[in-house]
């Protein structure tokens, strides 16, 4: 099978993604679809991405959702929460572009110093480019085997980045098992993030979102087994037992749609 990113006007750069997607990630998942996929639809995909530019996807590069004012939370199978936010706070907004089984593709529109808390993505790839604007975005891997403090309370993490990403930049991507697979993301200024989700959060198949906290690697203790060297690099992760709130609602997609064009 042919990987390469098909050559598209602008416009047409919405379809060839969905057209790529649709060809690298299989409907229904297959037990084979919590492996990453092949490194060079990874990197097909990726470049794609990497062309895709707001106007491409119905947006300004200056685009500023912070003056519509928030009205209400958005509940997915990604977010949920019951608490009631203050009626003045600017809520993350979500672009619905496309979704099926196998993989989804849309857009969270951050408004400035917006938060996406720690999570994690249960055997899946994701694909995120930054539109515009810029994001802190921490993230880590689990250590493998499994590394559990003295209390087995919480687990051990390494940190994989720690780093302000400002567009333009290349697509980020992350693994089942690495690349970051637990992230946060905190807005540094208004911007917005495209995303392919591969497979997508289901809770029947078992792909469930959990939120988490990290602590300080000095925060517990091993117990008596020497883990790491560079106390910096690792953290402890605990799962979030209650509700996490997320001040979030639907949008309006402007962009281009997309359009099953595949026998």
């Amino acid at each position: 099978m042919a990987w390469g990113v098909p050559t598209r006007p602008s416009s047409s750069r919405v379809q060839a993604l969905y057209e790529l997607c649709k060809r690298t990630f299989p409907s229904p998942p297959s037990a084979a679809s919590s492996s990453p996929p092949p490194a060079n639809a990874v990197r097909s995909i990726s470049s794609l991405m990497d062309t895709i530019t707001p106007a491409d996807v119905g947006l300004r590069d200056d685009n500023d959702l912070e003056d519509e004012g928030g009205h209400g939370f958005f509940e997915s199978s990604f977010m949920k929460g019951s608490a009631r936010a203050a009626r003045w706070a600017q809520p993350i907004t979500y672009l619905h572009i496309y979704e099926c089984d196998a993989f989804t593709i849309g857009i969270f529109c951050l408004p400035t110093s917006a938060v996406i808390p720690l999570h994690d993505h249960p055997g899946m790839t994701v694909f995120s480019k930054i539109l515009y604007g810029s994001m802190h975005i921490k993230s880590y891997d689990w250590i493998e085997p499994t590394v559990l403090a003295s209390d087995q309370s919480v687990r051990l993490a390494k940190l994989h980045k720690d780093d302000v990403l400002t567009s333009p930049c290349p697509t980020t991507v992350l693994y089942p098992q690495s690349g970051g697979n637990l992230h946060c993301f905190t807005s540094v200024t208004s911007c917005a993030v495209l995303d392919v989700l591969a497979p997508p959060y289901s809770e029947d198949a078992g792909r469930s979102c959990t939120y988490f906290h990290d602590y300080p690697f000095s925060s517990f203790s091993a117990g008596r087994t020497k883990v790491v060297d560079d106390a910096d690099n690792y953290a402890w992760i605990e799962a979030i037992k209650t509700p996490v709130n997320i001040y979030m609602r639907p949008g309006m997609y402007t962009g281009p749609t997309v359009q099953d064009r595949l026998s």
